[in-house]
């Protein structure tokens, strides 16, 4: 991670398998853990990162039909 301004801007690189990791501080400012999900917002300014509120509702929540162990291994690279 490079932290220009710790309170506001961090950076990282996204693999080959387009991953990344999120920078300690911002993990630690989000309250995140793992298991967490995170949600992506594009926005006119530009890509906002949050935590997902567990009150959000979730529409494939409930959804199970691909929830299987081999669905997990047919779409693990996607």
């Amino acid at each position: 991670m490079r932290a220009r301004n710790a309170a506001s801007v961090a950076t990282s690189k996204l693999t080959s398998k387009a991953q990344t990791v999120v920078p300690r501080a911002i993990r630690e400012r989000l309250g995140l853990r793992p298991g967490d999900t995170l949600r992506y917002r594009v926005t006119k300014a530009g890509v906002v990162i949050d935590k997902r509120p567990e009150s959000e509702d979730d529409p494939f929540l409930e959804f199970g039909e691909w929830a299987g162990a081999e669905d997990e291994e047919a779409f693990k690279d996607l």
